[in-house]
């Protein structure tokens, strides 16, 4: 195995010389401490007269690792027994903590903020740019990544060192749900990952159940506003206004497409949708968005139909089935009459930062 990497490979990784060569050093010494531990196994036989047929047998009857295939078609040797995890993305974090292992999660990204306990594990930088040698020194014995905001360049310089890396690359509700599963397996954990994936998919056959047969409301989705950027059709976020009852205007196999107001404006859509941690200064830009050119002429801002949402919609976890359940009250409050009803008429104020109840902005 080649440990050495020049600089224009290190530029071509999108990282620093400096921390590539630090990665290799310690890919370097977990060689070499690998090797060393086979020593000490081999010597160990050796003083206890055991023979080398019968340690290959042993070794045959009890493998050490399995071989799992990632979501992208990776074949990845994962350890029987994973004890120690690096995330890779804010939304494995979460998923991890949900199935009852943030004590096994040895370090994660500095993005990394829910739930509370995941900002205090040890961060190994951005998603993007992760710090090589930080995630070594972690001692992994899995490390979790996303495909849609780790880079390849990344896995494979973690695989070059001889780590583990599972991806996940759902593209949809369900298959975040069968990402669930999928790390719940990885990590060991079957029974848990089973049973948490059984109950966000009979919440999700619920909603099916109340809002079908009700016309699905012309939905844009608001991931920026200067410039406006939107979600294409084949999104997680665009599957979600799915499944609560709703359409995004956007049709487009742009994953994060830059809209025009002028193509908006024409479409016309009944609500807009907005993700935020903290709805009370998502209410404030929204005011601010009444008096601007385009955006005035939308008649969802004149009516008021203006859905501030838990930005858990945001992350392809398990909390996003709360966001879908939030948007859906307000997309389609007849569905749920024997709830509290929100209607366009109505400001209801969020009660905690996570914005837990969505809400709906009247003017």
């Amino acid at each position: 195995m080649k440990l050495d990497i020049t600089i224009r490979e290190a530029e071509a990784l999108g990282v620093g010389y400096l921390n590539c060569r630090l990665a290799n050093v310690a890919g370097q010494i977990l060689l070499l401490l690998i090797l060393l531990l086979h020593f000490v196994a081999s010597s160990a036989a050796f003083a206890g007269q055991t023979s080398p047929v019968q340690m290959s047998s042993a070794h045959a009857a009890v493998p050490s690792a399995r071989e799992l295939t990632d979501e992208v078609g990776r074949h990845v040797q994962v350890p029987l027994e994973v004890n120690r995890v690096v995330s890779l993305a804010p939304n494995l974090t979460e998923i991890v903590f949900a199935l009852g292992e943030g004590n096994h999660l040895a370090g994660d990204t500095d993005f990394c903020d829910y739930p509370a306990e995941a900002s205090q594990k040890a961060h190994v930088g951005g998603p993007v740019n992760p710090n090589l040698e930080e995630i070594v020194s972690l001692m992994p014995e899995l490390i979790l990544a996303s495909k849609s905001i780790n880079r390849r360049e990344t896995v494979n310089a973690l695989d070059h060192i001889g780590l583990p890396v599972y991806v996940t690359d759902p593209h949809s509700v369900e298959e975040m749900i069968t990402s669930v599963e999928h790390i719940g397996s990885a990590i060991g954990v079957e029974k848990s990952a089973s049973a948490l994936a059984e109950n966000l998919r009979a919440r999700l056959a619920d909603l099916d159940r109340r809002v079908s047969g009700a016309a699905q409301r012309r939905v844009l989705f608001v991931v920026w506003t200067d410039p406006l950027i939107s979600v294409g059709r084949d999104t997680f976020i665009a599957d979600a206004l799915r499944r609560a009852g709703g359409r995004s205007v956007v049709e487009t196999s742009a994953e994060w497409p830059h809209v025009s107001m002028e193509e908006i404006v024409k479409l016309q859509p009944e609500f807009l949708v907005f993700a935020s941690a903290h709805a009370g200064d998502t209410q404030h830009d929204i005011e601010a968005l009444r008096t601007r050119p385009g955006w005035r002429n939308l008649s969802a801002i004149q009516q008021g139909n203006i859905v501030v949402v838990s930005d858990a919609i945001n992350r392809p976890a398990p909390r996003m089935v709360d966001a879908i359940e939030q948007m859906a009250r307000v997309l389609h409050p007849e569905a749920f009459a024997s709830r509290r009803v929100l209607s366009h008429a109505t400001t209801v104020a969020s009660t905690n930062s996570n914005c837990e109840e969505a809400c709906i902005c009247a003017h």
